[in-house]
C-alpha cells in the first residue's frame, strides 16, 4: 500500500496549532504556526495486525488512551506544516499495513559444522606450534 492510497477520515482527525521553534525571524514568537495533529486510531478502521504494527512504529507517539500525536513545525507556515503532519501519518498507516516475513530459524548442515571444527583445529595447530623452544 502506497501512502497515496491511504484515506483518512477527517472525523478521526483534530489539529491544534501552536508557537514553533525554528525559523520564522520575528513572526516566530506571533504566530502559530506548527500543528500537531491527534488521531483516534481506532476511528481508523485498521485491521488488527496494521493496529499492532501502527502501535510499534509510533512508539512514544502513541497514547494510552489510542490516540496518535503528529507535530509538524519544520516549515513556516500553518498549511506546509498540516500538510507536512498529513503526508507523514499518510505514510506511518502506509507502513502499518507492510506485513513483516516471518523469520523461519535455520540450524547448519552437518558440513558446515564439521569445515567449522575443522578449521578451529587448523588454528589451534598453528597456535600451539608458536610454543616455547627447547634447546635440547
Amino acid at each position: 500500500m502506497r501512502s497515496e492510497d491511504v484515506e483518512i477520515p477527517e472525523d478521526a482527525l483534530s489539529e491544534t496549532f501552536l508557537a514553533a521553534t525554528g525559523p520564522g525571524g520575528q513572526n516566530v514568537n506571533k504566530v502559530a504556526t506548527a500543528v500537531q495533529l491527534r488521531v483516534d486510531v481506532f476511528r481508523l478502521g485498521l485491521a488488527p495486525h496494521a493496529y499492532e504494527r501502527l502501535k510499534q512504529i509510533a512508539g512514544s507517539r502513541m497514547t494510552s488512551g489510542g490516540d496518535l500525536l503528529i507535530t509538524a513545525r519544520r516549515f513556516r507556515t500553518q498549511e506546509a506544516n498540516r500538510e507536512d503532519a498529513r503526508r507523514r501519518l499518510a505514510e506511518m498507516i502506509a507502513d502499518a499495513h507492510i506485513v513483516q516475513a516471518k523469520r523461519k530459524p535455520t540450524r547448519p548442515s552437518r558440513a558446515a559444522k564439521a569445515k567449522r571444527v575443522d578449521a578451529k583445529k587448523q588454528r589451534s595447530a598453528v597456535k600451539r606450534s608458536r610454543g616455547r623452544v627447547s634447546y635440547d
